[in-house]
């Protein structure tokens, strides 16, 4: 897990891109092929889709998956880059049928999973302040989720975290700075020790498995 080749999410175990592409160097993948699903491609309305086919050997005959794309489904970070999200989950998937891994991959689902930390702060703004509000909430919103997915943390260990960094029983009752500085600090630690992140999320699971 240290390694980012799996990753735990809303209470789910996920594959990464990293992770499926270490498996077939591991296995002496020969190639693989990636080529668009032109009948199925719409440039104009950034819908994207591809075939992927994977060969574990010279004589092996292929294993294949098709990955698709679009503004609907996908997180507003990799919004404009939808042709490469569709052309990655196409290979994600092909890998997965290759090496018979039955979990997902985190880079074939969207942004829902990640929880709404950052709620409050578009509610502590003065009232009158309504453009102004949706711009703060979403530029820390947004930071935020590509903390989470950048170092690849678990959104609900990150939420806990939240909670217990702005002192508070409920992030309901955390401030819009108290959030922004969280969001602040977690990007700086991430960036400068991960794994140090890593240990300090894994208390907080520790703690919930004891509770139940």
């Amino acid at each position: 897990m240290l390694a980012g080749d799996i990753i735990w999410l809303n209470g789910r175990w996920y594959v990464t891109h990293t992770g499926l592409l270490a498996v077939a160097r591991r296995n002496r993948c020969v190639g693989i092929d990636v080529s668009p699903v032109d009948v199925f491609c719409d440039p104009q309305a950034q819908h994207w889709a591809f075939k992927a086919t994977v060969y574990k050997s010279k004589s092996c005959r292929g294993f294949v998956g098709f990955g698709d794309a679009d503004p609907s489904n996908v997180s507003a970070l990799v919004r404009g880059a939808e042709m490469r999200v569709a052309e990655t989950r196409a290979v994600n998937r092909a890998l997965r049928k290759a090496y018979g891994i039955g979990i997902c991959s985190v880079e074939e689902i969207g942004s829902s999973l990640v929880p709404a930390i950052v709620e409050r702060a578009t509610r502590k703004m003065a009232p009158g302040t309504a453009s102004a509000t949706t711009g703060t909430g979403a530029r820390v919103r947004d930071r935020l989720c590509q903390i989470i997915r950048q170092h690849q943390l678990d959104a609900n260990l990150v939420k806990s975290y939240a909670v217990d960094f702005c002192g508070t029983k409920t992030l309901r009752e955390a401030t819009r700075e108290q959030i922004e500085n969280f969001v602040a600090h977690l990007a700086d630690w991430a960036e400068k020790d991960r794994n140090a992140v890593l240990c300090q999320l894994n208390s907080y699971l520790q703690t919930e498995t004891g509770a139940a």
